[in-house]
């Protein structure tokens, strides 16, 4: 397998993807600019074009998103924005009353000057009432997957295991991955 770089400021996600994928990855933290888009897959593709450019070899970048159904999709990958404006609490208030309906969705690209791949998973869900759960990122806390008791926050480790890989398409990737070698 390639060495590869992982474009996150999160150095447990490069953790928890090298496990998965088996194989070491390197981690960097590159702050890169983030189109204004509801459209996933074309944030992603500017984002992993402009990583490749900066580290000059093969990349991963990954982005989420939290679409709430009666919102028309918002906050989606603005989700982050969201949070540093409003607490969990707000958001949650803000479809009382009204379809709970949500989708948390994440995209991986991969980039290494020839191949080009973009590997999508989502899971549904409603928003909670009120935030729950720690040690969850982002709308965790918020955000009850469909077939599971409880927010995201509040999973037990095999469960938030079965969400998160369902969510992050982390098996597309490393299959991906182990053929292109």
């Amino acid at each position: 397998m390639k060495n590869i770089t992982y474009i996150t400021g999160n150095q447990k996600k490069a953790d928890y993807l090298a496990s998965y994928l088996g194989h070491p990855i390197s981690h960097k933290k590159v702050d890169l600019d983030e189109i204004q888009s509801l459209d996933l897959k074309k944030i992603i593709q500017h984002k992993v074009r402009q990583a490749y450019d900066i580290v000059k070899g093969p990349v991963v970048v990954e982005d989420t998103s939290f679409e709430i159904k009666t919102l028309g999709g918002l906050p989606g990958p603005f989700i982050k924005y969201f949070l540093e404006r409003m607490t969990y609490e707000d958001i949650c208030a803000l479809v009382d009353g009204k379809d709970r309906s949500a989708t948390g969705r994440c995209v991986f690209g991969y980039f290494d000057g020839e191949h080009e791949e973009y590997f999508e998973g989502s899971v549904n869900g409603t928003v909670s009432h009120k935030p729950a759960g720690e040690g969850a990122f982002g709308f965790g806390r918020i955000f009850m997957p469909e077939g599971f008791n409880g927010t995201q926050a509040e999973l037990n480790k095999e469960d938030h295991e079965k969400m998160y890989t369902t969510m992050k398409p982390i098996k597309q990737l490393a299959d991906f991955l182990k053929n292109l070698s």
